[in-house]
């Protein structure tokens, strides 16, 4: 059923890609902010751009004070803020203990690139599902109706019945209400 929905939004616009709404775990899309794994994730995802990297060694550059080509705390913080993600001290601690290899309470250039950018790829995951999301939802109620979906359908074309449009309401539809919320929508998005 999840299925169904990856390729009304690859058809509702061509420019997405129909593997991505595919290859990312639920996480990706519930955290705008930053990992909640320290592992490296599998699967296929785009690659930062130059710009991207760019911006980042900048941001490093710029906030290593000292330049002992490491960030402390208070210059790692910073230079997330200035990446644009809005993070908080606990955030900022766990991830100085997961990624400070050497004990010495201060992220390297590698762990700076590796953390920035799995946050800049996750935040991009998040606004790609949002987009899509909003296809179906076009009156802005943050839900997803039996009858939105008929409208998509018939848009493009699709001959589902009324009794698969239902079971996909049914099916998705974890708090009952008869429509599909985001949250919902991600969960169906991620089934498997």
């Amino acid at each position: 059923m999840a299925e169904w929905f990856v390729v009304c939004l690859v058809k509702c616009d061509p420019s997405s890609d129909r593997e991505a709404f595919e290859t990312y775990p639920i996480h990706y899309f519930t955290s705008p902010t930053f990992p909640k794994s320290t592992k490296p994730s599998k699967g296929r995802r785009r690659e930062l751009t130059e710009e991207e990297n760019d911006e980042i060694k900048e941001a490093f550059e710029l906030f290593d004070n000292d330049k002992d080509n490491e960030l402390d705390y208070h210059e790692f913080k910073v230079g997330l803020r200035a990446l644009g993600f809005d993070v908080h001290k606990a955030e900022v601690q766990k991830l100085m203990r997961d990624y400070d290899r050497q004990g010495k309470n201060k992220i390297t250039y590698q762990d700076f690139h590796e953390i920035a950018a799995e946050m800049i790829l996750q935040r991009d995951s998040r606004d790609e599902i949002l987009k899509a999301f909003k296809l179906f939802d076009d009156d802005e109620s943050g839900k997803v109706s039996l009858k939105k979906l008929r409208r998509v359908a018939r848009e493009l074309g699709d001959n589902v019945n009324e009794e698969e449009l239902k079971a996909m309401i049914d099916e998705f539809d974890l708090d009952g209400d008869g429509e599909i919320n985001f949250d919902e929508f991600l969960a169906m998005l991620n089934s498997d």
